[in-house]
């Protein structure tokens, strides 16, 4: 079971389908320090970090064809979100999406997984969904939609992705919905070492022992802990994050640590009994949103965003930390992406005999 991954970031939906046995043989990200942690991550992988507008495609990709079981990817399509306007895939800030349907084209895989913001399936009354239905209708896609919600899978974090699922011929399963694991802030990252602003050295041990399922799993094949130093935070930071309670909001701070952020969540705290907010590019700071920790006085990790994530502690993310927020931030959660690959493992595994 071969897969290309496009868009790949630092390959959050390659890590799922891995997990489920999988085999991603080629991976295009144009970022060279997130396709260099891409690459650590995934020593077997042939990582592309020629821009996609640029790749030569029947050069690279013809001696895939057939032979490929999906192409998966999550094109930015920023022309989908205008409001009110039916700009379509010819508008030229979807060209990404048109590279996507070009490999897929070329490689003829029996699957294709593309993700994308929600709004895509429901933008001018699903104008852009029946669009790209109908572009993969014409290559021999029989395609199904759906809003995959983070939480529902055992992520520790409320995020939501729109999924096309196609597969040459006809598709003979539904677009997942759920599995009924629950996974908390504090089921996620209790077990990490706690740490003051500015503290952590680049390896830690682990302090604990794993205390549930989540944590032994996000342990498997790890010894130490990477990723997991904490921001230093100015002063004035320090001193407003004092008045910041589990159950306070910004408007709760006195008027003199009041804050301009127009960030939903800003200057409050995980609950550590529910579910992080979606994870951003930013999770170092407590005026980007609700990324400040229920009982210390700093926001996350980038350790502690892979596991709110669900990226396993032997995922280690390089470059600076700028680039490794991104490479967190942007990712597919990996349980999330597992869903999928196990879906189209049971759409494999109905296949029809052949007599």
């Amino acid at each position: 079971m071969k897969v290309i991954d496009l868009f790949a970031g630092v390959g959050g939906l390659s890590q799922g389908f891995i997990a489920e046995g999988f085999d991603v043989v080629y991976a295009n990200e144009y970022d060279e320090s997130i396709a260099k942690a891409y690459k650590y991550n995934h020593p077997k992988t042939i990582v592309d970090t020629t821009d996609i507008t640029k790749v030569q495609f029947e050069k690279v990709f013809k001696k895939y064809r057939n032979k490929i079981t999906v192409v998966m990817g999550g094109p930015p399509c920023q022309g989908f979100s205008q409001k009110g306007k039916r700009i379509g895939l010819d508008d030229k800030r979807n060209f990404m999406f048109e590279k996507f349907a070009r490999v897929v084209e070329v490689v003829s895989p029996e699957f294709f997984v593309l993700e994308n913001v929600p709004n895509i399936l429901t933008s001018e009354s699903g104008y852009f969904r029946d669009q790209i239905i109908e572009r993969f209708a014409r290559l021999g896609y029989d395609v199904k939609t759906g809003v995959l919600k983070a939480e529902g899978f055992g992520v520790p974090q409320t995020r939501r992705r729109a999924v096309f699922l196609g597969r040459k011929g006809k598709l003979n399963i539904q677009i997942p919905i759920g599995n009924g694991k629950v996974t908390t802030v504090i089921d996620a990252i209790g077990d990490l070492p706690k740490l003051k602003s500015g503290q952590g050295d680049k390896v830690q041990s682990y302090l604990v022992d794993a205390q549930n399922s989540y944590q032994k799993m996000m342990r498997m094949g790890s010894k130490a802990i990477y990723n997991h130093t904490a921001t230093k935070h100015s002063l004035a930071a320090l001193a407003r994050l004092k008045y910041v309670k589990l159950n306070t909001t910004r408007a709760d701070l006195p008027d003199e640590h009041k804050t301009k952020s127009i960030h939903s969540g800003t200057w409050t705290r995980l609950k550590p009994n529910g579910f992080a907010r979606t994870i951003t590019t930013r999770f170092d700071t407590p005026s980007s949103g609700q990324f400040t920790l229920p009982y210390q006085d700093r926001c996350i990790t980038v350790r502690e965003a892979a596991r709110l994530q669900s990226f396993p502690d032997r995922f280690i993310f390089l470059g600076n930390k700028s680039s490794q927020m991104l490479q967190v931030g942007n990712a597919v959660p990996p349980i999330l992406a597992q869903a999928l690959a196990k879906t189209i493992k049971k759409a494999l595994s109905d296949r029809p005999v052949k007599i």
